[in-house]
C-alpha cells in the first residue's frame, strides 16, 4: 500500500511539473509576448493579436483543451500537493523551503487572478462585441484604474515567479540538477529568466497606457 501511494505521488509530481512547463508555462510566455505588442498602439495590437487569434480555426476547442484543461489539472494536482505537504517556513528557515511555500501561495493567488482576468476579458467579451473588436481600448480602460493595475501587476509577478521557481524545482525533481552547486547555478539562471519575463510583462501593461 505504501509503495502504491509513493508511486502515485511520484507520477503526480512529474505530471504536475510537465503541465506547468508545457503547455501552461509556454502559454504564459506567449501571452506576455502578445501583450508586449501593445507598445505599437491600438491599431497594431487589435489587428496583429486580436484579429489574428479570432481568425484561428477551432479557437474555442484549442482554448479549452490546450490551455484551460492543462491549467485546471495543474492547479488540482498542486492543491493536492499543498494539502499533503507541510513546509513550515517559520520553523525551517532555509531558502528552498521558503521558495516551496511561496510557490504554493503564488499558485493560489494566480487562480484568483485568472478568475478576475478571464472574467473581465474573455468571458465579458462573449456578450460585448466592442471588447472583441477593440481589446486594446478595453485593457486601457481597465489598467487606467490604479486598483486594477495593482492587481494585474501582482498577478503578473506571481505568475512569473511561479514559472521561474517551478523550472528550478522541476530540474531537481527530474534529476537534471543533482548537486547543490548545479541547483544554485540553475536557480540563478531561472531568476534571470524571471526578471526578463517580468520586464516583458510590465512593458506590455504600460504599453496599454501609452
Amino acid at each position: 500500500m505504501t509503495a502504491s501511494i509513493g508511486n502515485r505521488h511520484f507520477v503526480l509530481r512529474r505530471l504536475h511539473s510537465l503541465l506547468g512547463l508545457l503547455p501552461v508555462g509556454a502559454f504564459l510566455i506567449f501571452h506576455l509576448w502578445e501583450n508586449s505588442q501593445s507598445r505599437f498602439g491600438a491599431e497594431h495590437y487589435n489587428r496583429e493579436v486580436v484579429e489574428a487569434l479570432q481568425g484561428l480555426n477551432y479557437l474555442v476547442p484549442i482554448e479549452l483543451l490546450v490551455i484551460a484543461l492543462p491549467l485546471i489539472l495543474h492547479a488540482v494536482i498542486g492543491l493536492a500537493i499543498l494539502r499533503d505537504q507541510r513546509p513550515e517556513p517559520l520553523r525551517y528557515r532555509y531558502a528552498r523551503n521558503w521558495a516551496y511555500w511561496l510557490q504554493r501561495l503564488s499558485g493560489i493567488a494566480i487562480l484568483a487572478f485568472l478568475v478576475l482576468h478571464v472574467g473581465m476579458t474573455r468571458i465579458q467579451g462573449l456578450w460585448t462585441p466592442a471588447i472583441r473588436t477593440d481589446l486594446y481600448g478595453h485593457m486601457q480602460t481597465l489598467l487606467s484604474d490604479p486598483w486594477i493595475f495593482t492587481l494585474y501587476l501582482a498577478g503578473l509577478i506571481a505568475s512569473v515567479f511561479h514559472l521561474a521557481n517551478g523550472l528550478a524545482t522541476m530540474a531537481i525533481v527530474w534529476g537534471v540538477t543533482t548537486s547543490a552547486a548545479a541547483q544554485r547555478r540553475f536557480a540563478w539562471a531561472c531568476t534571470g529568466f524571471g526578471v526578463v519575463l517580468a520586464a516583458l510583462g510590465v512593458h506590455g501593461m504600460l504599453g496599454f497606457l501609452s
